[in-house]
């Protein structure tokens, strides 16, 4: 493979201009768990699709693997591709153009290497909105959003990136360019090809841009900050308030009294909407187009809430800066999580109907097994949970790990029992392989399989990411018997 990665070198330095070429550093060998450090043989900063379309065929004729690289954000390891051989490793910045955008249309195409943060920077400029909303928003880029079907906090009125997605551009494995960069709402001529690259991790081709969805902005919005006594309570609050506003709720976030507890620990300054006095706490975002009176019309419903002690305490932002400043506790959240450091950490989703019954009983489980302390919060109005474990109170994180794949088997096991995910919003990538095999449908897996083997024969990209690398020696092929 050394061979083979010398002669493509000097095949694409006669193809390519000599700036796409960049010394190898090792940031992009990293993920920021540090559970995954992954190595590379070639370095490549492309800044037009035809240029990726070169790279792609000539690494497809050499059978070298392609790691495609975007912010370097992700959370399971898929950026990144241990051991030998060494991959030619493609990063997506230089390719950070906006191409177009439309007011008429409510539509931005962008290239792949554009940050969050600038393609929210443009819409604001047209005084429209770009609903994907992400803590790392200023160093993730529009490709690696995509190629992992982000979520974040406006799932719930908005949709994931696959809802705000209109049409793709990418280059396949052998080299060709998938033209779909349409821009329309409806279009019923086959298969939607986008869907099938949009969360495949880049095993499937690389993407290099895309037509995306663009919003008007509320003209009133509203946060809420309210004490509740548990998950129950969350979810009867959230029906009457989607029976009182529709789908004008932007964001629904369940916070565990632990979560505040370690932002507290770990960042003393920060001044909390009300004393840690109840379990649990939500924080909602709601936004109208129209100019009607929304603050009377919470008090009224929060009046009624408050009475059937469904809420315990609340506020309600008077500003944009409290606004932000509850925002703010929010994101902490994570931040926090890592100064004290999870044993294990798990993104899944459930049905609403499910989700009390689960934390209960998940939470009862753990407790069997020792002291540890359990942070659960998330994106509660679509499901999607982060449930993750920390050692007991004195005891270092290190002296837990050997606990880690019993407990993550602990809730994995409970998770696909109420007919729910193990990956909601962060993918499969290298981490969660073999429990994707275990709890996977093996008809999905085998379909899966089936279409990497169709577009990638040679198993060139991002080898080992969704789809263990040999997978198939382990597991039969239903369809294809």
């Amino acid at each position: 493979m050394t061979s083979a990665l010398e002669d493509l070198e000097r095949n694409l330095r006669r193809r390519l201009a000599p700036d796409c070429f960049r010394e190898i550093d090792s940031k992009y060998g990293d993920e920021p768990r540090g559970r995954f450090h992954g190595s590379i043989g070639l370095l490549l900063a492309p800044t037009r699709v035809s240029q990726v379309s070169k790279i792609l065929a000539a690494c497809h004729k050499s059978h070298v693997p392609v790691v495609p690289y975007g912010g370097g954000t992700g959370l399971v390891g898929g950026q990144v591709l241990e051991g030998s051989p060494a991959p030619v490793v493609i990063s997506m910045e230089r390719m950070n153009r906006i191409r177009s955008s439309s007011s008429i249309d409510n539509v931005i195409v962008a290239e792949a290497g554009v940050t969050l943060a600038d393609l929210q920077t443009r819409a604001d400029s047209n005084e429209r909105f770009f609903p994907l909303s992400l803590a790392s928003e200023g160093s993730t880029q529009l490709g690696g959003n995509l190629a992992t079907n982000a979520g974040g906090i406006n799932v719930l009125r908005y949709g994931s990136m696959r809802d705000l997605c209109l049409g793709l551009e990418v280059v396949l494995p052998d080299g060709r360019i998938f033209n779909g960069l349409t821009q329309l709402r409806k279009d019923n001529t086959g298969y939607d090809l986008k869907n099938l690259f949009i969360g495949s991790e880049g095993t499937l081709g690389v993407i290099t841009a895309a037509a995306l969805k663009l919003v008007h902005k509320p003209r009133v919005e509203a946060t809420l900050f309210l004490a509740v006594n548990d998950p129950a309570a969350a979810l009867c609050i959230l029906s009457q308030l989607q029976s009182e506003f529709g789908n004008s709720i932007s964001a629904f976030e369940l916070i565990h009294k632990n979560g505040l507890k370690f932002i507290r620990e770990t960042h003393p300054d920060v001044k909390l909407p009300f004393p840690i006095a109840s379990d649990w706490s939500i924080l909602i975002d709601i936004g109208v187009s129209g100019e009607g009176e929304l603050d009377k019309r919470l008090e009224t419903v929060l009046e009624k809430q408050l009475e059937e002690d469904l809420v315990l305490d609340g506020l309600i932002a008077q500003s944009q800066k409290q606004r932000q400043h509850f925002w703010s506790i929010r994101e902490l959240i994570p931040a926090a999580n890592r100064r004290i450091g999870a044993i294990a950490s798990h993104d899944i989703s459930l049905p609403l109907g499910a989700i009390t019954q689960f934390i209960h009983e998940a939470s009862k489980k753990i407790d069997a097994r020792g002291k540890y302390r359990i942070n659960c919060f998330g994106h509660l109005g679509d499901g999607n949970l982060h449930f993750n474990i920390f050692p007991p109170r004195g005891v270092a994180r290190d002296d837990c790990l050997h606990h880690r794949e019993r407990i993550s088997r602990v809730i994995y096991d409970l998770v696909h029992r109420y007919g729910g995910s193990i990956s909601a919003e962060h993918g499969i990538g290298r981490l969660k392989t073999e429990e994707l095999e275990r709890y996977g449908d093996p008809t999905k897996l085998a379909v899966m399989r089936q279409i990497k083997r169709a577009l990638d024969p040679y198993d060139i990209m991002n080898p080992g990411a969704v789809l263990a690398s040999g997978s198939d020696e382990r597991i039969r092929w239903p369809l294809a018997t």
